[in-house]
């Protein structure tokens, strides 16, 4: 039966691919997905080639029971083209290197909605995490939360003065700017921006 494979983080839909009793049966035991070639008529876990591989986390059936749905935490892109998913372009993530935040939203063209969000989350924390030398981003959050703080409010600041003006397209970039460093500085306060979207969903309740 075709396995909907999910992001757990993003909700972005990752690949679509076909499983068997044994195929499931394996990544039931195993918490890494793998599928059943039906072309190649074996099993074949995904990333064993690669390395990107699909960490479960969740797995549910339709209310048919003919489809599976998967969550999982990738392991690099999903498709063989380096895209993150298969329903998209291949694309790169941001790179390394100058200080200009505006840079960023430019080098994920193609992707949008608040999956992007979850995405340059991820972006910002690997730069950090594996403590990157030519990321600005990881020079930022290494001058601690302070530093970073004043940084969103320098931020805050250009937006609100490009918004009693009337270039739009700068104030996209100065509103662009502060989503990047408010997404650093929730790093540097270890809080996920999920935790910020349930917030906001509890007051529309």
């Amino acid at each position: 039966m075709p396995a909907i494979i999910q992001d757990n983080t993003s909700m972005q839909v990752l690949m679509l691919g076909f499983m068997n009793e044994e195929a499931l049966a394996k990544t039931q035991n195993e918490k890494r997905v793998t599928f059943f070639s039906r072309s190649k008529n074996r099993l074949w876990t995904k990333g064993e080639t690669s390395g990107n591989f699909f960490t479960v986390v969740d797995i549910k059936e339709d209310c048919d029971n003919d489809t599976i749905l998967i969550k999982v935490i990738p392991k690099g892109p999903a498709c063989h083209t380096g895209a993150v998913t298969c329903f998209e372009a291949p694309s790169q993530p941001p790179t390394s290197g100058g200080g200009d935040a505006r840079s960023v939203p430019s080098q994920w063209e193609g992707k949008g909605g608040s999956c992007f969000l979850y995405e340059l989350e991820q972006t910002i924390s690997q730069r950090i995490d594996s403590n990157d030398e030519n990321s600005y981003t990881n020079k930022l959050f290494k001058r601690g939360v302070n530093k970073v703080a004043q940084k969103v409010g320098e931020e805050a600041v250009e937006l609100v003065i490009e918004a009693k003006d009337n270039d739009i397209n700068l104030f996209k970039n100065e509103a662009a700017d502060l989503l990047y460093h408010f997404l650093i500085l929730l790093k540097a306060k270890n809080v996920k921006l999920e935790e910020v979207e349930k917030v906001l969903m509890e007051r529309k309740k």
